[in-house]
């Protein structure tokens, strides 16, 4: 059974500045949106084109999300283009809407671009594992594909992060494939995505209370354990002094880094669940097996 690294609420940080939109430095705020965060980079007022969307939250969410964009950046205020730091339907709901009504570039990992072209869905999710209500449910959740690839582009291949200057990207695999975090050096400021999150995303109640506890992936979407363990471990090499995942509340301070640590080096009793359908059956993009058909996905067949 798998087992929490509780946070004390002390590291929770943040500052609501309105319309549910949490800065936690002068330049990056974040929105949750029921289960998922959805982030902002650019300072408030920043104007049209004056900042960097990352990730688009659950489907039916891109009102809320121009109105918290619109409240820091500015009336109509359009980002100068959208990084996904992967493509499951919680991260990827109002992609679509948004990338259009913006008229702006998508950015995602290469190997991350079958989900967001139309070309391919995930593989199916595995309920069995995680022990809650999200678990449970999983296989109702879509899967894809979402289809920008006329906006698509690959993030360059030298680490940086298209207009957010002093930031780069990290290949975390594991939860999906392409997935990516997002790492600043100057502050020690992680955008882990799914590779780590601080919530127990698998339980509802968990979800619903916001309660704050330091986890790997959500079992229920990762496709491979061994490369979702490595992930953690490079996050944790990292020493990261503020986390903004895509589950749960920002943290800081000593007590994440050392529960980062806590979590690499016991991954398989504190995030690894108990005989996962992909730690035997990794689904992988070297043999194909990540990418499933976008027909058998619409018709929820496995």
């Amino acid at each position: 059974m798998t087992q929490q690294i509780h946070l004390d609420t002390a590291a929770v940080w943040g500052t609501d500045t309105g319309h549910g939109v949490i800065e936690i430095a002068p330049d990056v705020a974040y929105r949750r949106l029921s289960l998922v965060n959805v982030g902002f980079f650019g300072f408030p007022g920043a104007g049209d084109r004056g900042w960097v969307m990352i990730d688009t939250g659950l489907p039916g969410c891109a009102e809320d999300i121009m109105a918290a964009a619109a409240h820091r950046f500015g009336l109509l205020a359009r980002p100068l283009a959208i990084i996904q730091t992967h493509g499951h339907f919680d991260h990827v709901g109002a992609l679509e809407e948004l990338a259009a009504h913006w008229d702006v570039p998508v950015y995602a990992h290469p190997l991350e671009h079958p989900y967001l072209d139309g070309s391919a869905a995930y593989p199916p999710p595995d309920p069995s594992v995680g022990g809650g209500l999200m678990s449970l449910v999983s296989p109702l959740y879509p899967r894809g594909p979402v289809d920008v690839g006329a906006r698509l582009q690959a993030l360059p291949a030298d680490g940086s992060v298209p207009h957010m200057p002093g930031w780069r990207w990290i290949h975390t695999p594991g939860h999906s494939v392409g997935h990516v975090s997002l790492w600043r050096e100057a502050d020690r400021m992680l955008l882990a995505a799914d590779a780590v999150i601080t919530t127990a995303q698998e339980s509802a109640y968990a979800v619903l209370t916001a309660r704050t506890e330091l986890h790997g992936p959500p079992m229920y979407f990762t496709q491979d354990w061994l490369a979702a363990r490595r992930s953690v471990e490079a996050l944790a090499a990292l020493e990261p002094e503020l986390l903004l995942s895509g589950h749960g509340q920002a943290v800081r301070g000593a007590v994440v880094r050392q529960g980062l640590h806590q979590l690499a080096r016991r991954f398989e009793e504190i995030a690894h669940p108990p005989h996962p359908h992909y730690e035997l059956h990794p689904a992988r993009a070297e043999d194909g097996t990540a990418y499933a058909s976008p027909i058998t996905s619409e018709n929820g067949e496995t």
